[in-house]
């Protein structure tokens, strides 16, 4: 009977806590690598990295890993504070992650504010309601096409990572004579700023005289690499233009400005053929 009482007792205590975060609209404690990898500010692994090196601090106490927090708590990471409230509200509203495609145009950067007042593309992004769209890598200034967004940090981070190999597939227009030496270059491997970069395919598809277009492809996305590798080669890109990431290819009725969200279907194709196979 004592053991029957205790059982119906500790039901009740989860009813009465569902209960309470339910009328005060709150999410439960969590734990508080969860909270900022779900922010995007980094993979749960790099987190817990900062929280072993005395780098996160909870109420003004270092942190320590596993700890959980709530929405009322006051977060440092790396000496900035945090504002996790955005990341509570997520994790209560919305089971399901959201991933946004954006056909961004030349001139845009890729940040919510810029010192310089340039056009940003989060600007042209649909509104969410206690959440926050993360962007999935950048595009430079003067590059174009496809740019995703997610609702989920942790995501973004796990696409980005070099670890994932996800594929990016570009559209370039070179200036110069692409010999098939120095393709043969570009696809074993060029030392730029101390690190070697590859493209891992590269296919003329057309153009005449100096202007050629080809596609190529590239496992990460390290700052301006296609631009840089065919300067390697004395080929200057006057146009570029990201037209694959993964398994999602930028839609071609999707104009420059305007965004599309994948359905929870394809979101859940996308998961599935990006992570599951590897």
């Amino acid at each position: 009977m004592q053991k029957l009482n205790t059982k119906t007792n500790r039901n009740i205590n989860r009813h009465r806590n569902k209960q309470r975060f339910s009328k005060n609209n709150a999410t439960p404690p969590q734990r508080i690598q969860k909270v900022l990898a779900q922010m995007g500010l980094g993979s749960r692994r790099q987190i817990e990295q900062w929280i072993a090196e005395g780098r996160v601090q909870i109420n003004g106490k270092t942190a320590v890993l596993g700890q959980t927090i709530s929405q009322s708590d006051k977060i440092r990471a790396n000496g900035k504070l945090v504002d996790i409230k955005h990341s509570f509200s997520h994790l209560g509203s919305l089971n399901k992650v959201r991933i946004l495609l954006y056909h961004k145009p030349e001139g845009e950067i890729v940040s919510v504010k810029d010192p310089k007042n340039r056009p940003t593309v989060f600007a042209h992004l649909p509104r969410l309601r206690n959440a926050k769209w993360i962007n999935v890598g950048r595009l430079d200034f003067n590059t174009s096409g496809l740019l995703l967004f997610t609702t989920s940090g942790e995501l973004a981070n796990r696409l980005m990572h070099p670890s994932s190999g996800i594929i990016r597939e570009y559209s370039v227009r070179i200036l110069g004579e692409l010999t098939l030496e120095s393709q043969q270059k570009l696809l074993s491997g060029v030392e730029i700023d101390g690190e070697l970069c590859q493209f891992q395919s590269l296919e003329e598809v057309g153009g005449t005289g100096a202007n050629r277009w080809y596609k190529v492809t590239l496992s990460e996305g390290k700052n301006r690499e296609v631009r840089k590798l065919f300067a390697s080669v004395n080929c200057t890109v006057s146009r570029l233009i990201r037209i694959r990431y993964g398994n999602l290819i930028l839609p071609p009725l999707l104009r420059r400005g305007k965004t599309y969200e994948l359905t929870p279907k394809e979101v859940s194709w996308f998961m599935k053929n990006t992570f599951d196979t590897r």
